[in-house]
């Protein structure tokens, strides 16, 4: 086998940088949908199953993406051009989605359905790229610089959410209005959105001019690829069936870890807004005509996003020490710390008496997404075989977007017949559920060579 070249530090950063534009795109939408969707007229209570079209795109979108961008070659590339279609369709749809009131009148049941459609289009262009960067990793890296291939990744697509959570506030303390008519998404949502959809093109426009894939027989010799290899065809339920046993045992952490961040997404405007800034249980952006509860809405809207963008800035940090933390230690040892001091850190957020501590609980939740972001595709790219590392890396999707379902399915009737529509004990219920993840990656068993 011929051995595949080192990449210089840019080399490798210029391979994500895209990704930094698509997950600003990304926050925008996790901190901001529930936000737009009630203001729209969602009732704050049902939610989840307006969320549940973003992994349901994911599910039917990755598996595909991931096995037609294993048989592209293009002059542009291999995975490039996905990359590339992903992140136009991804801005389109980031301008239509909180301006649904101007095209059908606000507060109607047509402009919440066409947020939703936006929703989903939007959603479903951030997965086409999503694949196809994990994928290029793993294409153009050695495995001896796998770990900084996937830690530089996740530093730069923490550090686009961080701009990404943050911008409304930002924009609101610079004297972009931040409270919306009724029915209405307010300008410091609807600026942030056309800022993070023009740089999210911006940003994937330098992964595709900067990365030069290598041609087929070039990347054929690094990876070992035969002509059986590629004379071989197998369907996606044969490919799972005979998937390497470290992923099904990742699934499981998976479903730990991602069916708490869902309902993160989703019910922290919920949650924050009543726990700490006295929004009623019972609020409705689109009925209830209080200026003063308004208000008081969009207030912890906003803070919401600075949560977020802290979370996103320790995981950005953190990112940068895990290459040296695993080389201390082991990947598993890293992960599950990580997602027990996330767990632990979910619950914290009940116990403050101010909005201003839960700064604190973002630490430890940022500590855990970076892990989540990097670790099981660390751990994952060792032991596929190269030929398929794309549609391999589609279906491991499934244990992302499915505990994402799996939390929009109940993660309402929850709110509604156990926690009488507070959602706090929602967050707490996602930190027990990572507390489980942390003990759960004790089951995933790696070679020796591939623990480091």
């Amino acid at each position: 086998m011929k051995k595949m070249p080192r990449l210089s530090f840019w080399q490798i950063w210029n391979l994500s940088f895209g990704f930094l534009g698509v997950q600003f795109g990304f926050a925008l939408q996790n901190a901001n949908a529930s936000r737009i969707l009630t203001s729209l007229g969602a009732d704050p209570h049902n939610l989840s199953f307006f969320w549940l079209v973003a992994p349901i795109m994911g599910l039917v979108v990755q598996p595909v993406v991931g096995a037609a961008s294993d048989k592209t070659w293009t002059r542009i590339g291999r995975r490039t051009p996905y990359i590339l279609f992903g992140a136009i369709i991804s801005m389109v749809a980031m301008f239509f989605m909180p301006n649904a009131p101007l095209v059908f009148k606000a507060g109607t049941a047509a402009a919440l359905a066409f947020g939703v459609i936006m929703l989903a289009l939007m959603d479903g262009s951030f997965n086409v790229t999503f694949q196809p960067f994990r994928a290029l990793v793993a294409d153009m890296t050695p495995e001896e610089q796998r770990n900084v291939g996937y830690s530089v990744q996740s530093f730069l697509i923490n550090f686009g959410a961080v701009i990404g959570s943050a911008l409304p506030f930002i924009l609101t303390a610079i004297g972009v209005s931040n409270e919306g008519e009724t029915g209405e998404v307010a300008p410091s949502v609807i600026w942030s959105f056309y800022i993070g959809g023009t740089l999210l093109l911006i940003s994937v426009l330098v992964t595709v001019l900067k990365t030069k894939e290598y041609p087929p027989e070039e990347y054929e010799a690094y990876k070992n690829i035969t002509e059986e290899d590629k004379q071989k065809k197998e369907s996606f339920w044969e490919l799972l069936k005979t998937a390497p046993k470290v992923m099904r045992q990742l699934s499981i952490v998976q479903l730990f870890s991602w069916f708490p961040f869902f309902l993160l997404w989703v019910y922290s405007t919920t949650a924050i807004s009543q726990h700490y800034f006295g929004v009623p249980l019972d609020f409705n952006a689109t009925e209830n005509t209080d200026t003063i509860l308004r208000k008081a809405f969009d207030e912890a809207g906003n803070w919401v996003g600075i949560c977020f963008a802290m979370y996103s800035l320790v995981a950005a940090i953190y990112s940068i020490l895990l290459p040296k933390l695993i080389a201390l230690t082991s990947r598993k040892t890293i992960y599950s710390f990580s997602l027990l001091l996330g767990g632990l850190s979910f619950i914290s957020i009940f116990f403050f008496t101010n909005q201003y501590y839960i700064l604190i609980s973002m630490v430890g939740i940022g500590m855990a997404w970076a892990a989540i972001l990097s670790m099981p595709y660390a751990i994952l790219s060792g032991v596929l075989p190269p030929k398929r590392i794309g549609v391999y890396m589609g279906l491991f999707n499934l244990t992302v977007v499915i505990p994402q379902i799996l939390s929009g399915v109940i993660g309402g009737p929850i709110l509604r017949s156990f926690f009488g529509n507070q959602g706090i004990y929602i967050l707490i219920l996602a930190g027990i559920i990572m507390v489980l993840g942390a003990f759960s990656v004790a089951f995933v068993k790696q070679d020796k060579e591939q623990e480091a």
